[in-house]
């Protein structure tokens, strides 16, 4: 049995390049596949191998001062879902070309995954306000799912976001609107903007869906949540619509 991880953290690095090649080094330590990020702002890890080898590289991740509160995402496969290791040096961990959209210069106000499945049984936040949830993921990924009842937005890319909210701007002014994505990018980012733009009334699921489904399972979600790997996709208990290699795959 594989661990597959997900985890981002944002923190100024001023040389990219150097933390890159020494996450590869990690990476390939491990025997790990899969993607890693790194920016300016932060980085972002998608990582599946052995279990020790994964800890392994965590332990030496975190033994960075910068990135001693990483907060990670946990699930298992019985096969390696991706095909090789990438680790790329970019402008953004994920693209989204707001200069008012940094976390750098602090951090989205964020709901707990509990209290969100509180105000989904409740219908409203603990003030009694209007509960809205803004998916900020693209068209096919809210096709495996997504929450009852969410904002969808018609997009294909994460920067097209602020011109499809634009027309439902009335709609978000009288509720609590909570923003969620996969893991918790996006979704900070999304907020952040929507402040910046005059919006107070935004928060972001802290963890995104993958975090909510480790912590409280899939209260008010319908379907899976879309993976960037061989997975396709993970369902509430963390399990994969496939789970088969890519060479099976093919």
């Amino acid at each position: 049995m594989l661990t597959n991880i997900a985890a981002y953290h944002f923190v100024a690095i001023e040389e990219p390049e150097a933390l890159a090649a020494r996450l590869r080094a990690w990476a390939e330590a491990g025997a790990l596949l899969g993607t890693v990020l790194v920016a300016g702002e932060g980085i972002n890890l998608f990582l599946a191998g052995p279990p020790a080898g994964i800890e392994g590289f965590l332990a030496q991740v975190r033994a960075d001062p910068r990135f001693a509160e990483l907060q990670v995402k946990y699930s298992r496969s019985v096969a390696q879902p991706f095909a090789r290791l990438k680790v790329k040096v970019k402008q953004e961990i994920i693209s989204f070309r707001r200069d008012d959209a940094s976390p750098l210069r602090g951090r989205a106000p964020a709901v707990q995954p509990a209290d969100l499945a509180r105000w989904i049984a409740q219908g409203h936040d603990d003030d009694g306000r209007r509960l809205l949830l803004l998916d900020t993921r693209n068209r096919e990924e809210v096709g495996h799912g997504t929450f009852a009842g969410a904002l969808a937005l018609p997009i294909d890319n994460f920067t097209e976001l602020p011109d499809a909210l634009a027309p439902h701007r009335e709609t978000l002014a009288d509720a609590t609107v909570v923003s969620f994505c996969t893991g918790g990018i996006r979704c900070e980012k999304a907020a952040l903007w929507m402040q910046a733009e005059g919006m107070d009334n935004v928060l972001q699921l802290d963890g995104g869906i993958l975090g909510y489904f480790e912590q409280v399972g899939g209260r008010g979600f319908d379907g899976r949540c879309f993976v960037f790997d061989a997975r396709i996709a993970l369902d509430p208990a963390l399990q994969p619509l496939v789970d088969v290699g890519i060479e099976e795959a093919a």
